[in-house]
């Protein structure tokens, strides 16, 4: 599989905020609503796609992929690229996440070099940690919001 970043736009924001997942993961749901193409738009997002045009993903850094009330617990304290990611459901549970994560991961490093990474993600989400870890990331923290529980993972050991 090969992908390509590009700059969100409101097509790609729009098409991404009416992805509708399968329970259990249908929690990843979102609103299409001008508050969250506003939020895509925010600078910290990017679109994935793949080899044949398709929008096959996204990815975000920063304030934008951290659970807000992770802040509450210091889960964010130390100094990590954050990273949020989200696969296009129709390619969901169909063997691309280590490739996707694979790409993630080189982009990510390339553009902030010699800085570890952190994701966050939801504790019923097994599919997701174990591709994780796989991938290096380590659990550091826990904590809970009012609708889920997570966890940190860091990744230091970066490819060169």
């Amino acid at each position: 599989m090969k992908c390509i970043i590009r700059n969100m736009n409101a097509d790609f924001a729009r098409s991404i905020l009416s992805w509708k997942y399968d329970r259990p993961y249908d929690f990843y749901n979102n609103s299409m609503d001008e508050e969250g193409v506003r939020e895509f738009l925010s600078g910290s997002y990017r679109a994935i796609i793949d080899d044949k045009s398709r929008l096959f993903g996204f990815l975000c850094t920063g304030e934008s992929a951290q659970v807000p009330a992770g802040n509450k617990y210091g889960v964010y304290r130390a100094p990590f690229v954050d990273i949020g990611l989200g696969m296009n459901p129709n390619f969901v549970g169909r063997g691309y996440g280590h490739d996707f994560m694979t790409f993630i991961i080189g982009y990510i490093t390339q553009n902030y070099t010699d800085t570890p990474l952190r994701l966050s993600v939801a504790t019923f989400n097994k599919r997701a940690i174990h591709l994780y870890e796989k991938m290096g990331f380590v659990m550091v923290d826990e904590f809970a919001s009012d609708s889920a529980e997570f966890i940190t993972m860091v990744k230091k050991d970066l490819p060169k």
